[in-house]
């Protein structure tokens, strides 16, 4: 398939992720559509964000988002719906930040200030995968790897940006183009009942759990993931 006939699809990545965390997405959808990734380092709010990943995007995209990507494919569906062509929102959720959560968030803003890179990757890595792989020393090294890529000061902007962001659960029902919810059945920052929320708010939408899998799905289980999303892309 020509580029020119491929759909364009822009791809979001999480708080202190890379391109790295969709490495085995973009060949694998490379046949299906015209994969970019997304920078998600500018702007100091979630609409600032939104709009330096519009200014970049093609007139009309799909658009993937997981974790941080999801919240920001909600600023992105509210500053712009028209040029969204289907979504999806890969272990997400759509309310706001709680007290507790802020707190921690704090917290690791604070070592990222501080400068300790391996203090805020061994502060998030236990709840960012499955309990079964937070001893999967090659996966953290990637996960290390991202961190360190985005850098600690836009880490520390993205993790303020998200504490400010508003409840999108309201405008779920205006959601009309194709939707994939993704989760990982084992997600705890972003547990199952979270997706399950923004399914039942998006008509038509499709939910898929992935089993044994944990926040970072698209590195804990890419082909799982790699087989909803190709048929998202093809529907």
């Amino acid at each position: 398939m020509s580029a020119a006939m491929r759909e364009p699809l822009v791809l979001v990545p999480g708080l202190g992720c890379s391109a790295l965390l969709y490495r085995a997405q973009i060949p694998a959808l490379w046949p299906l559509a015209a994969v970019q990734v997304a920078s998600h380092t500018r702007g100091a709010t979630m609409d600032e964000i939104a709009g330096a990943i519009l200014a970049d995007a093609p007139p009309r995209f799909a658009l993937a988002g997981l974790s941080m990507g999801g919240y920001l494919a909600f600023a992105i569906m509210r500053l712009a719906p028209e040029r969204v062509t289907r979504l999806a929102l890969l272990d997400t959720a759509a309310t706001a930040d709680t007290p507790d959560a802020t707190e921690r968030r704090l917290a690791a803003i604070a070592l990222a200030e501080a400068g300790d890179l391996d203090g805020v990757v061994n502060g998030s890595w236990p709840q960012a995968v499955h309990a079964d792989r937070v001893g999967d020393a090659a996966l953290k090294a990637v996960y290390r790897t991202m961190y360190a890529e985005v850098g600690l000061p836009a880490y520390a902007r993205q993790q303020r940006a998200i504490m400010g962001r508003p409840d999108s659960r309201s405008g779920l029902a205006a959601i009309r183009c194709p939707t994939l919810v993704l989760v990982g059945d084992g997600d705890r920052l972003t547990p199952p009942e979270r997706a399950q929320e923004i399914h039942a708010g998006i008509t038509g939408s499709h939910l898929v759990v992935v089993p044994e899998c944990g926040h970072i799905s698209t590195l804990e289980r890419p082909d799982a993931v790699n087989a909803a999303l190709r048929e998202w892309l093809a529907g």
